[in-house]
């Protein structure tokens, strides 16, 4: 779920609007097991599978399949950028340039060779459509010096790049036949490039699998690409089905499905004849208390805000989310270079907490807490958590009245920063630590929070000062230097990593969660 500005989980949520198309795919005499079918159960944020206006969850992971990207990630582990289209690349020592050697021997789904001119077309049509992605390449061109040779270069140094690029979003494209139906990397794109429906019925890289056929209501279907450069895929045939949880436990106990992505630590449970692959997803779940006067001058006091940080029940939470849920120590994800550790994060002090707020000034405020109410994220509900926080709260003697909204509405509040407290989840965009400076002030989530630029010069040089950081040591050290102080003062508590629970047949071979695409679908045997 990734809520950002551009309005990607309102778009993923607003399924009205069925894009359902059909095209050819390639036979299936390279598959290694002919016949074989596997079926994934997903409840669907699905809007598109066009990468350059793909950026939910599900067109993720079936992007994945089928798009070929510079780099990658290997299973699980997103520490660690490897190769996929480019089989090398270099950074400059200043941060700012990336230079990346492609293989020669990758073909698109039609046996066209993919060549630099088209990884140019594709990142600037990411670029130019302005849409959902387009903020992936912010402050970067791309350019071709010659057909095997990409170079991307950043306006300011980047240590990002090398996992920005492995995002599906990225994908790359057959230029030339995508420009054939209407695709373009012109500055206009976003008003010029008709391409989308074609790409929802016709998938055009180079990676093992494409599209068959496409409904955002109610399945994807991926057949083999037979010009894949590597591995054969496994199956002859891939069905995406968009199932709700609890249903999705019953298909894969009668093997009606072989994976079940989204069900809850508490309906994994005695799935013992069944293959299931727990751990903390990279999902943050975080409250805040908005910074702007304007908004609430009760939220905006430092001392409301102590008082609150303290008296939330974090282990409470946990429980509620289940086996397999973190307490998130700050807003960066425990498996993220410059996460903090454990025994880092704030712990309920409750006694602390009502000091606070008698030190405030503030008689038994009551406060306003909004959430989105139809959506959840690893089997948990915001509802849920919301009650708990309210519950919590009581205790040190504040009243929280709860307001749950549609998700639509309450992201139009969320965004405009008119929220007295929210109640909100942030998913990767990509897995670096650079993407959590959002929650600075001044920045994307921070302005929703009404925490506005020069609210805290110290906290904010330390961003800057991260950003533009190469050594991944000082980077560490930085990031988790800008997490203690937002855990000791400012309006934004992170709360929990919710559990990420993958369930398979035992015959599926591979079977990992990334926290990117959610599962590896091209490496499944």
């Amino acid at each position: 779920m990734k809520i950002r500005s551009a309005g990607a989980l309102a778009a993923a949520l607003a399924l009205t609007v069925t894009l359902a198309a059909c095209g050819g795919s390639n036979s299936s005499s390279n598959s290694q097991q002919a016949g074989a079918t596997l079926v994934i159960d997903n409840a669907f944020q699905l809007k598109t599978v066009d990468p350059g206006r793909m950026f939910e969850p599900s067109g993720l992971m079936i992007g994945e399949a089928m798009y070929d990207t510079l780099l990658t990630f290997k299973g699980s582990d997103v520490a660690k950028p490897v190769p996929d289209l480019a089989e090398s690349y270099t950074a400059s020592p200043d941060g700012k340039t990336f230079t990346f050697k492609l293989r020669t021997d990758a073909k698109f789904s039609d046996g066209t060779p993919v060549t630099s001119a088209d990884v140019v077309f594709s990142l600037n049509r990411v670029k130019n459509l302005k849409g959902n992605p387009s903020f992936l390449m912010d402050g970067l061109t791309v350019t071709a010096p010659d057909a095997t040779t990409v170079v991307i270069a950043s306006d300011k140094a980047n240590a990002a790049v090398p996992f920005i690029v492995p995002n599906p979003a990225l994908g790359i494209l057959n230029s030339k036949v995508v420009k054939a139906n209407g695709g373009t990397d012109a500055e206009d794109a976003d008003k010029t490039d008709t391409a989308e429906s074609f790409l929802n019925s016709k998938s055009q890289g180079s990676g093992p699998y494409v599209l068959n056929s496409f409904s955002t209501t109610t399945q994807v279907v991926l057949t083999p690409n037979d010009n894949y450069w590597g591995t054969k895929p496994t199956y002859n045939k891939v069905v995406v089905r968009n199932v709700q949880a609890n249903v999705q436990r019953l298909n894969v106990l009668k093997n009606e499905s072989q994976i079940a992505v989204d069900l809850s630590p508490d309906q994994a449970k005695g799935l013992d004849a069944l293959q299931v692959v727990s751990g903390a997803s990279p999902n943050v779940f975080f409250l805040f208390t908005n910074n702007n006067p304007a908004i609430s001058k009760t939220t905006t006091n430092p001392k409301f805000q102590e008082a609150v940080r303290y008296g939330v029940d974090y282990k409470g939470l946990i429980e509620l989310a289940g086996e397999g849920a973190v307490q998130a120590p700050g807003v960066v994800p425990s498996m993220f270079l410059g996460a903090l550790k454990a025994g880092d994060a704030v712990t309920r002090d409750v006694d602390k907490a009502k000091a606070a707020l008698a030190a405030s000034g503030l008689s038994n405020p009551t406060v306003t807490l909004s959430y989105p109410s139809d959506v959840q994220v690893n089997g948990l509900n915001f509802g849920d958590l919301a009650a708990r926080v309210q519950a919590n709260l009581k205790d040190v003697g504040i009243t929280v009245n709860l307001a749950p909204a549609s998700v639509q509405a309450a992201l139009e509040t969320y965004r405009g920063g008119k929220e007295e407290m929210g109640l909100w989840q942030w998913g990767p965009d990509y897995p670096d630590p650079s993407d959590y400076l959002n929650f600075l002030p001044g920045q994307l989530v921070g302005l929703r929070a009404g925490w506005a630029k020069g609210a805290d010069p110290a906290l904010e040089q330390l961003g800057e000062q991260a950003a533009t950081t190469i050594d991944d040591g000082q980077r560490a050290g930085l990031y988790q230097q800008i997490q203690q102080s937002m855990n000791k003062s400012g309006p934004i508590m992170p709360l929990i990593q919710s559990a990420q629970i993958l369930v398979s047949a035992k015959s599926v071979k591979n079977l990992q969660s990334n926290a990117v695409w959610l599962v590896n679908i091209r490496e499944l045997g």
